[in-house]
């Protein structure tokens, strides 16, 4: 009985919580419901929250699949724009002639929306895959490089003094210095940039791409299936939200072991 009672008070206790931090969510969702029942409105204007969280509980394999292919997308972009961003702050950090080059180049191209960029990349990479894969990585580029750049950028002046009175090479400043003082900045990077790939190839899966909840999303719309659209919807938001709060975990356990 101590057992279960300590269990009962633990999945209490929990939900209390989750309660008190999004009940403000909660009361909007049952607003919802209630305003739809109650004007009797067709689910093609607006769909009750329940009906949509319904159909993605009875058709779980019709979410399964294009969730696959977006989480895929996400990883794929999310971990070659991270890794571009990286070596690309690196790059202009070493030399100035690079920083001249491609600083302003960035800059330009950051200020341009990603829907103005989806054109340019079909005609540039094509349809499907590599077109959402593309976009992602863009999209996580940007932040990457402006964090790890001010981060590079950002050492204490005491210890840079220290390795230049020891006579350190660049590459031996960036490799035990630089690099180890911008981690945390990297991780910031990584939780703005992890729910944002997601929507951002949901996004391109819409509009260039042949699978994923973004093209189940279009399909929905064509075929009139409100239910099944605002489903991608309201998994897509899930799914950003669980990785905004994963990549917060690892910042707050790991950048401070670099601070």
């Amino acid at each position: 009985m101590s057992g279960s009672g300590a269990v009962l008070r633990r999945f209490l206790g929990a939900l209390g919580t989750v309660f008190s931090r999004y009940w403000t969510v909660l009361a909007l969702l049952l607003a919802w419901e209630l305003w739809v029942r109650a004007r009797h409105l067709n689910a093609i204007v607006v769909p009750a929250p329940y009906s949509v969280v319904s159909d993605v509980f009875d058709n779980p394999s019709a979410y399964a699949g294009p969730l696959g292919h977006t989480l895929l997308n996400s990883v794929v972009g999310l971990a070659l724009g991270m890794v571009l961003g990286l070596w690309c702050a690196m790059a202009v950090w070493f030399s100035r002639m690079l920083s001249g080059l491609l600083t302003p180049l960035l800059l330009v191209m950051r200020s341009v929306p990603v829907v103005v960029m989806i054109p340019v990349v079909a005609r540039v990479v094509g349809f499907g895959t590599p077109a959402v894969t593309t976009i992602t990585t863009l999209v996580s580029f940007f932040p990457t490089f402006v964090m790890v750049l001010s981060g590079l950028r950002a050492a204490p002046t005491a210890m840079t003094d220290v390795f230049a009175v020891l006579g350190a090479s660049r590459p031996m400043v960036l490799r035990r210095l630089l690099l180890p003082h911008a981690v945390p900045e990297l991780l910031v990077a990584l939780r703005l940039t992890a729910p944002s790939a997601v929507l951002a190839a949901m996004l391109a899966e819409y509009l260039l791409g042949r699978s994923g909840l973004g093209t189940l999303f279009a399909d929905a719309v064509v075929f009139v299936a409100p239910q099944r659209a605002w489903g991608a919807a309201l998994i897509a938001t899930v799914v950003s939200v669980a990785c905004f709060v994963a990549a917060r975990g690892v910042e707050r356990r790991y950048a401070g072991r670099f601070r």
